[in-house]
């Protein structure tokens, strides 16, 4: 009996480490944002070679700073989907975003994702954040990008409903990961479309929304700006994206 129940067992480990390993090669190949993108601004419909370049998680006191400093060097502004607990804690690098002329969009208040929330919660997720930034900013946004992606279609409804406009992305750079600047940048440019968001990180680690590693973020940025120059791209806002696309189908 004990060497039949230590097989089970030992069986039982393997196949939870497999589903574990399968996990952390899904999460990390495949762009789970795919399977829900419907009823969602991911791209815009346009033929001129446009993108825009987002950051999520942040702002981080660390590293948004740095790559605000890259973007200016690059010449090109960005959009930066922002943690309302963030901008609480670091007012100084959301105002200075604002200051910078990038676009901003709220990423909800706390990073907890909105899958099969109660609706009341998610709406004040939401509408604090915006608050908030309107407040530390003096701008406002009804930009949205839900954590991780995933939201249910009637949640897409109600927020929709509320006037925001959900954004999630045609590229992931996976830089949570900590991918190498080089492979980010190789990646983008072989499989980059006219109209199509640009999905890096300020902040956030594999766990935790503050913190992590995005050194090779930083070193990326004006590389790939320089290549998708290189390309004939021009680097806009979701705001300026949204606007082609909208003008492009009247």
């Amino acid at each position: 009996m004990k060497k039949r129940f230590s097989r089970k067992t030992i069986r039982l480990a393997l196949i939870l480490v497999f589903c574990a390993l399968a996990l952390a090669v899904f999460s990390i190949f495949f762009d789970q944002a795919v399977l829900v993108r419907r009823e969602t601004f991911y791209k815009a419909d346009i033929s001129e070679k446009v993108v825009a370049l987002t950051f999520d998680d942040g702002p981080s006191l660390e590293w948004t700073p740095k790559i605000l400093d890259e973007l200016k060097r690059a010449g090109v502004k960005a959009t930066f989907f922002m943690i309302g607990e963030h901008v609480q804690k670091y007012p100084g690098i959301a105002r200075r975003v604002a200051q910078e002329g990038h676009d901003i969009g709220i990423h909800s208040f706390s990073h907890h994702l909105f899958l099969f929330s109660r609706p009341e919660r998610m709406e004040k997720e939401i509408t604090d954040t915006r608050r908030l930034i309107r407040e530390v900013t003096g701008r406002d946004t009804r930009l949205f990008r839900p954590p991780k992606a995933w939201l249910t279609g009637k949640e897409k409804k109600r927020i929709k409903d509320l006037g925001y406009e959900i954004v999630l992305w045609t590229l992931n750079s996976k830089d949570w990961v900590t991918f190498d600047d080089k492979y980010m940048v190789r990646y983008i440019i072989k499989n980059v479309r006219p109209g199509e968001i640009i999905l890096f990180h300020d902040s956030g680690g594999v766990l935790a929304t503050e913190g992590g590693n995005r050194h090779e973020t930083v070193v990326a940025i004006f590389r790939l700006v320089e290549k998708l120059r290189e390309h004939g791209y021009r680097c806009l806002t979701v705001s300026q994206l949204l606007e082609m696309g909208r003008k492009n189908a009247r």
